[in-house]
């Protein structure tokens, strides 16, 4: 099968939405099937040997900036264009603060989701273009549904299906302003028509979706999420060293303030004394205020020695210092349509404290993985997180047992199957 997967670029940092894109075209290829994979606004920042980082950009994030904000640049040449899509200056742009913040977003988004009877006609006329150069797929694979407005365009010019996977959508388009929140739900709403199966990544973001875009059984079809478990290796013994972790992007909204509180009150305590704290992930220009505000109250409280900060890991690095830690925790204080990184660190052998709330409720009643703690309630966080690190034997087996709930529920080549067989049920 000839399969066109469209992905967002990152330039320069990883993140979740990505990392299961690339996972999922790899897990393709590895099934035999002709994939393309083709970038839309950034480059591509993978550790993936087979993908063509070089590949040249469609709907560059400058060009869209541009000409959401400037008549002259809605006529330019596309030899012009073309300066502001190098690679070079795109990734020098990714860097810059707030670049994927949804409330400065509103306009923009309006504007994708308007396609080709919007401001940004002439990104959507090239894309058109750009289709009738390709060698026709057999279906294309949209990464989410702010993305929706190509499917018109596609079934314009190649008429094939269309599946477009649903992830985290809600949270971003919930963060703008009015009067573009009503607007993107509705044209959100009004695209979902030109797609031939939606697929949300979790049977919770399955019902969220459903209710807020007035979906059927028949067209949403949810896949849970997979990793690829290559290079997890065995599980390690107890670890030495009692460490708290987090592998996240580091922002509010993922609870990093609550995880840093909640070390601190631990390490105050004579049998967490000397207790380790290792955060890890994604930081962007955006983030650098509130991560060092953090460093601060550690370091005021004099623990700041006993936390590591590490950013932008390979997959090695990344899988290394899970392997490292004793509890693993991202307490986000919103509703995750997944929450890929308590697999990642459950496939590393790694128990883990969450919130009852969003897709992490499924994973770990589907593995048994990790402790659920009420959201909103600082006290039911710290007991959790007291009783696995208090309790090595427990935490052990615990993280054994997720490991072996992902190796069986979660991996890549299970979550690549069942979306072919969503891709098979729409091609009949």
């Amino acid at each position: 099968m000839k399969i066109l997967q469209i992905i967002p670029g990152t330039s320069n940092f990883y993140c979740g939405g990505c990392i299961r894109d690339m996972a999922l075209f790899k897990a393709f290829k590895k099934l035999g099937h002709d994939v393309i994979l083709q970038p839309l606004y950034l480059p591509i920042f993978a550790d993936e040997s087979n993908v063509d980082e070089h590949k040249a950009i469609l709907f560059g994030g400058i060009n869209l900036y541009l000409q959401q904000n400037s008549s002259f640049f809605k006529n330019t040449p596309r030899w012009i264009d073309q300066i502001f899509d190098s690679q070079w200056l795109l990734n020098l742009s990714a860097k810059q603060a707030g670049m994927t913040k949804a409330s400065t977003l509103g306009e923009m988004m309006i504007s994708m989701l308007q396609g080709d009877q919007g401001c940004l006609v002439k990104e959507f006329d090239r894309f058109a273009v750009w289709l009738k150069e390709q060698e026709k797929a057999d279906v294309i694979i949209l990464p989410n549904g702010m993305l929706l407005s190509l499917a018109r365009t596609i079934k314009k010019e190649w008429g094939i299906p269309v599946i477009c996977t649903l992830q985290g959508e809600d949270s971003f388009i919930d963060a703008l302003p009015e009067p573009y929140l009503s607007e993107a739900w509705r044209l959100f709403e009004e695209l979902t028509e030109y797609a031939d199966a939606l697929i949300p990544v979790s049977y919770y973001y399955a019902d969220v979706m459903k209710k807020r875009l007035n979906l059927n059984d028949d067209k949403c079809f949810p896949v849970q999420n997979g990793i690829s478990l290559d290079g997890y290796g065995e599980m390690n013994g107890i670890p030495n060293e009692l460490t708290l972790g987090y592998l996240a992007h580091m922002r509010q909204e993922k609870g990093l303030d609550l995880l840093v509180d909640a070390f601190i009150h631990l390490k105050q305590k004579p049998e967490f004394s000397h207790l380790k704290l290792k955060i890890a992930g994604t930081i962007t220009r955006a983030e650098h205020s509130f991560v060092e505000q953090l460093k601060e109250r550690l370091n005021q409280k004099g623990f700041l020695n006993d936390a590591g900060f590490h950013v932008n890991l390979s997959r090695d690095e990344k899988i290394k210092v899970l392997k490292s830690l004793s509890v693993f925790s991202v307490p986000a204080v919103y509703g995750e349509s997944f929450g890929l990184y308590i697999v990642e660190a459950m496939a590393a052998g790694i128990p883990v404290v969450q919130p009852r709330h969003g897709g992490f409720q499924e994973i770990i009643e589907r593995t048994q993985g990790g402790l659920l703690f009420e959201p909103n309630d600082f006290d039911s966080y710290v007991a959790a997180l007291a009783d696995l690190l208090s309790n090595a034997d427990k935490a052990y087996n615990m993280g054994k047992q997720g490991r072996q709930g992902v190796h069986e529920h979660f991996s890549v080549e299970r979550m690549a199957q069942d979306v072919l067989e969503v891709i098979k049920r729409v091609q009949n």
